[in-house]
């Protein structure tokens, strides 16, 4: 016998409930807001002269490496850099 079963047939949130009968004429009405970013010219111009075309070709290679699927990390490396951190040590 279960006495804790939750998905029990014709039972309904009651706050949900709630909503429903105080506002029966905005439901599935709602709008959907969507977030917008938007960056100043001079935030652009910054971003660009920053940019070294040797770290961008650097870039440029291992995105290529990554999407072909021939990208590989040795997991020492990995190991290496997380146990400082996991252990709580400070370098």
């Amino acid at each position: 016998m279960k006495i804790n079963d939750l998905n029990r047939a014709g039972m309904i949130n009651p706050y949900r409930k709630q909503m429903i009968q105080s506002q029966p004429d905005q439901i599935g009405k709602q709008e959907k807001i969507r977030d917008n970013v938007q960056f100043s010219d001079e935030a652009l111009k910054m971003l660009e002269a920053t940019t070294d075309p040797e770290r961008a070709a650097k870039v440029a290679k291992l995105k290529e490496s990554v999407s072909k699927g021939t990208y590989h990390v040795e997991a020492s490396k990995i190991a290496e850099k997380m146990l400082p951190f996991l252990m709580g040590w400070k370098k």
